[in-house]
């Protein structure tokens, strides 16, 4: 749903931690862009934000680290053609914000003629996409403790090979404010949750291990008895699988991908190179391929910042513009690209509310909020049954890309070794080259079972770090290379 209330909601909320503690209001901000826009400028915004985080582990049978923490600031940006100027503060006063903007406003030589005109005040329409509750006080810190013991007591119950258990659960409450040149005023309040699980299993002196977790945009109660059991099973599996994994064959060969969390190649591969400053450089593979078929048929990719309490969604982007449901490929004909308000002008296209940054020390980038592929019509068992000889990776470790060649190297911490249609045996070891764009073409059959990650992504771009979502339906690809230990 998309309407003015709940911005004015999440406004006054923004309002109160980020303006009223500091003597601001709204007139303080005016004045700040108008001080901006005394020099001829495309865009200019102020991005207030407060961050409360906390964070817990557990090692060994003992709640060893408590972390809590607050951050708060503004960065303040002018935008003159390609040229960005950007200052931050982690003081927020009339004076920082005016010192700030007569730093920025300098990119431009050029001096408005005459008074700039004041902008009219423009509400942000915004979605509501997840409740703006504070995870934090959602549950106490007895409750917190309790809750990792009880992850570590149920995974050593799973198996006497379980070695080691760590757990971590972290919760963020975050607030921002955009306030732009153009009059709009946005805000966002972001509940962030995440429980991870990592098993080490042991047997004949052979260690392996074995990880899983999730969480999202809601409070700590999610993590309810069926999901921490859900957790810990796919922890401990995974851990004991790898005891039993024998090193991976090599070679050019048919490679199925598992639903949910393989989709990071799907974002690394793909994702990346079709966000907006590298296609407008050139740089990026599919640069100037809009309307061109980049991949197979029945090859459907979005970028979705709209999914209720997904770990990549947005109400608003941090320039303040709503989040969207982007089609880039369509059928395998590439639609468009994930856009910036700065290189969406510079392209003459709209933002596609996905200007995201790490923080107010940060200028906003075109990232992307969840990326997936859409289902086709082949179940996921007569995929793997139509395997002669290859490997079925149910699971990824890190991966990288280069963003110009679309060239990228995955490690599979999941795979199996199939012959015939039949799963054979756990391999370990096996690594996944290709390129982005070949990769696309090679998809020779796709499931019917799309399943988005658990909620545990982060991408990283420049330095700058934002939670992420990742999905696909299992998927055939063929003749990539596997490179292994065999």
């Amino acid at each position: 749903m998309i309407s003015r209330e709940p911005t004015l909601e999440r406004l006054a909320i923004a309002k109160s931690l980020l303006l009223t503690p500091f003597g601001l209001d709204e007139s303080h901000l005016t004045r700040a862009l108008n001080e901006i826009k005394a020099q001829k400028i495309d865009e200019a915004d102020l991005y207030f934000q407060y961050t409360r985080s906390e964070g817990w582990s557990l090692e060994e049978g003992i709640v060893k680290t408590g972390s809590f923490s607050i951050d708060q600031g503004v960065g303040v940006r002018a935008v003159s053609g390609e040229k960005t100027a950007f200052a931050y503060s982690d003081d927020i006063s009339e004076a920082s914000l005016l010192d700030a903007a007569r730093t920025v406003r300098s990119i431009s030589s050029v001096a408005q003629a005459g008074r700039a005109k004041v902008a009219t005040k423009k509400i942000a329409s915004g979605r509501s996409l997840y409740r703006g509750l504070d995870p934090i006080a959602s549950m106490d810190s007895t409750a917190k403790v309790k809750l990792l013991e009880k992850v570590e007591g149920l995974a050593r119950a799973k198996d006497p090979r379980v070695a080691q258990v760590m757990a971590g659960l972290a919760a963020e409450y975050d607030v921002v404010m955009v306030a732009r040149a153009d009059g709009t005023l946005a805000a966002d309040v972001r509940p962030l949750v995440r429980l991870s699980v990592t098993v080490i299993a042991e047997q004949k002196g052979r260690r392996e291990v074995g990880s899983a977790g999730g969480g999202g945009r809601f409070g700590l109660a999610y993590f309810d008895d069926t999901i921490i059991n859900q957790y810990v099973d796919e922890a401990v599996k995974a851990a004991l699988t790898n005891l039993e994994a024998r090193p991976a064959p090599a070679g050019e060969m048919t490679v199925v991908l598992g639903p949910g969390w393989p989709g990071i190649l799907l974002h690394e591969a793909i994702g990346h190179g079709l966000e907006g400053d590298f296609n407008r450089k050139g740089s990026s593979a599919f640069a100037g391929r809009v309307g061109q078929r980049v991949a197979a048929k029945g090859v459907t990719v979005l970028d979705d910042g709209t999914l209720p309490d997904r770990r990549g969604s947005l109400n608003v982007d941090d320039e303040g513009n709503t989040s969207q449901r982007n089609v880039l490929i369509e059928d395998g004909i590439l639609k468009g690209y994930i856009q910036d308000a700065m290189n969406a002008r510079l392209m003459g296209v709209k933002p596609t509310g996905n200007g995201r940054r790490e923080s107010y020390a940060s200028i906003p980038m075109p990232r992307m909020t969840n990326t997936y592929m859409l289902a086709g019509d082949k179940s996921p068992e007569e995929i793997v049954a139509s395997i002669k000889k290859g490997l079925y990776a149910t699971n990824f470790g890190g991966g990288q890309v280069d963003i110009t060649s679309g060239k990228f190297v995955f490690s599979a911490s999941q795979a199996y070794w199939v012959e015939n249609g039949k799963i054979m045996y756990p391999v370990k070891g096996a690594t996944i080259v290709g390129s982005g764009p070949e990769c696309l073409k090679r998809v020779s059959m796709i499931g019917n079972d799309l399943k988005l990650d658990s909620g545990v992504g982060t991408c990283g771009k420049e330095g700058q770090s934002v939670p992420v979502g990742v999905g696909q339906p299992t998927l055939r690809i063929d003749g990539l290379t596997v490179g292994g230990t065999a």
